[in-house]
């Protein structure tokens, strides 16, 4: 017998996100239970062989699913979720026509953010963040990855990453800092980018390693921002900091990303609208996540990655939400899937995999998250609707009844 502190049971259906513990790619059991002790799965599989294989410790905890579909906590591989300042007017000048230049001619851009995000103190960047995890959690997300790089000097970047320390304190969704002090150029530096480069690399990064505040590096890999040479330097510097790479690349122009995350065995390399290929097809050979970012396309208006194209090379695939208050004001996974699906062609189940197991690639977590197997954590949201696919067939409505974190039951509607 498997002594559990907690037992989930009379489930519709239980969805693993691991093919060998149910049937088909998600791995999925019907009339399905799962058990865990001390936050971690130690059993899943059909309702009627559970009082069998599994029994209750004094003081355990019976939760009644009562019908719900379980599925792993979502895990959100790429957000900015720690900034001051909102955006909305930028929304209706895009709607009405006006171009990047024109927003930011008017004060607007991710300039504007890097301006508030400045004045901003660390207790105030921490409530502005927890009602947005909230939201977070809510819709089903448990574990998310936190970029800075809304300071672009090194106080404020450091400042940013105290703010994601204290949120992960705070709350129950487990937080995940990247350092991306490489953004964009700040103001003071227009026309001196290898100047504020050698500032990332030779100030912040050492600052940033030293006070263990981050897990990543990332750098806007893109034309006018920075170059692959530039990008080359911060994420080697950064590996040499121990911070994985993930990071921004070939959003708006081809200019090779694709081929620098494999090169230099990123974790994962984003957005991807303009990336070749062949460029895509040697991070599946080097192991590096495509985390792909529709909701900024949708948000922008802009053409969604050609994630079909990806696919065909055997490349891993990711979904995320780039939340962030110019580009894409959404932490919802459950619609990124359905976008991932109406828009880029994937099928529910490689949407599904994009939000859990896939995305824990993305995040070098796939032995923690991402699926429900015994021995990981107990990362559970339980959602309503006949069956799995209702969570990017039914749109526009959150399905997420409960979330489990850790085995402990975080938030309830």
């Amino acid at each position: 017998m498997i002594t559990a502190d907690l037992i989930v049971g009379n489930l519709a259906e239980l969805v693993t996100c691991e093919p060998s513990l149910g049937e088909g790619p998600l791995g999925l059991i019907a009339n399905g239970a799962l058990a865990a002790a001390d936050g971690r799965v130690v059993w899943v599989g059909p309702q009627s062989r559970l009082a069998s294989e599994v029994t209750l410790t004094l003081g355990g905890r019976r939760l009644d699913g009562r019908g719900a579909v379980a599925v792993p906590g979502f895990v959100d591989s790429h957000t900015h979720l720690v900034f001051a300042g909102s955006r909305e007017r930028e929304y209706a000048m895009r709607a009405a026509g006006a171009t990047y230049q024109q927003i930011a001619a008017a004060g607007g851009g991710i300039l504007a953010t890097v301006a508030a995000t400045r004045a901003a103190s660390v207790d105030e960047l921490v409530n502005l963040g927890l009602p947005r995890l909230r939201a977070a959690l809510a819709h089903g997300t448990t574990t998310l990855e936190v970029k800075s790089g809304y300071c672009l000097n090194p106080a404020g970047e450091v400042k940013m990453l105290e703010a994601i320390r204290r949120l992960d304190e705070l709350q129950a969704v487990d937080l995940h800092a990247n350092f991306c002090g490489a953004h964009e150029v700040p103001p003071e530096y227009k026309g001196r980018t290898d100047a504020y480069v050698d500032v990332v690399v030779k100030e912040m990064l050492p600052a940033v390693a030293t006070a263990r505040l981050a897990r990543y590096v990332d750098v806007f890999c893109e034309e006018g921002v920075f170059s692959i040479e530039q990008s080359r330097r911060i994420l080697e510097m950064g590996a040499r900091h121990g911070l994985r790479a993930k990071f921004h690349a070939d959003e708006f122009v081809t200019l090779g990303g694709a081929e620098l995350a494999a090169e230099i065995g990123a974790l994962s390399a984003d957005h991807l609208l303009k990336a070749r290929p062949e460029g895509v097809a040697r991070m599946k050979e080097a192991g590096v996540t495509a985390a792909l970012l529709p909701g900024t396309a949708f948000f922008l208006g802009l053409p969604y990655a050609p994630a079909r194209t990806f696919l065909a090379t055997g490349v891993r695939l990711a979904l995320a939400s780039d939340f962030n208050p110019g580009s894409s004001m959404g932490l919802n996974l459950q619609l990124v899937m359905t976008m991932a699906v109406s828009q880029m062609k994937l099928s529910p189940e490689e949407a599904l995999l994009g939000v859990t197991l896939h995305a824990a690639h993305a995040m070098g977590l796939e032995a923690d998250v991402g699926s429900l197997a015994p021995g990981k954590l107990c990362d559970v949201a339980l959602t309503d609707g006949p069956n799995w696919r209702y969570l990017s067939y039914f749109y526009g409505v959150n399905h997420v009844r409960a979330v489990l974190k850790r085995g402990r039951l975080v938030t309830e509607r």
